[in-house]
C-alpha cells in the first residue's frame, strides 16, 4: 500500500510540473526557441522593424510573408539566424503576442500590432486576460 501511495504521489507531482511547463507559452510576450529550431521571421529583410516571430508560418505585421529560418544561437534575448545568405536576428519578447493562450501553436509575437500566425488579432502585451483587446494598428 505505500508503495502504491508513493508512486501515486509522484505520478501526481510529475503531471502538475509537466502541466505549469505548458501554460501560458508567451508568458509576457516572450518566446521560447533554443538552437536547431524552425521559426518563422518577417521577410522583409534589413530595415523593417516589425520583428514579428512565430513558429507557424503566416504574414508579419507589416503585411509581409514570414520566412522559415532555423535559429542558429540564442543570446541575450535574440535569436540568430541566417537569411539571404547573411547573419540576423529577431528579439524574443514582444510588444503584441498572440491572445490565444495556452493551447495556440503558433506563439507569435512581434513589436507592431497585426495578426499572428493563426489569424487573430495580437494583444499588446501586458494586458489581462479580462481587459485583452487587439492591439489599434
Amino acid at each position: 500500500m505505500k508503495k502504491f501511495l508513493v508512486v501515486l504521489m509522484v505520478m501526481v507531482l510529475g503531471l502538475g510540473f509537466s502541466a505549469l511547463s505548458f501554460s501560458e507559452p508567451l508568458k509576457g510576450g516572450k518566446l521560447e526557441v533554443k538552437a536547431g529550431d524552425d521559426i518563422y521571421v518577417c521577410g522583409c529583410g534589413k530595415g523593417c522593424d516589425c520583428y514579428t516571430v512565430s513558429k507557424k508560418e503566416g504574414k508579419c505585421a507589416c503585411g509581409s510573408n514570414l520566412a522559415k529560418v532555423k535559429v542558429d544561437k540564442v543570446e541575450k534575448g535574440k535569436a540568430f539566424f541566417k537569411q539571404d545568405g547573411k547573419e540576423a536576428f529577431t528579439p524574443l519578447a514582444g510588444k503584441y503576442s498572440c491572445a490565444c493562450g495556452a493551447q495556440c501553436d503558433c506563439q507569435t509575437i512581434s513589436q507592431k500590432p497585426g495578426k499572428c500566425g493563426c489569424g487573430k488579432e495580437m494583444t499588446k502585451v501586458g494586458a489581462t486576460a479580462a481587459k485583452a483587446e487587439p492591439a489599434k494598428k
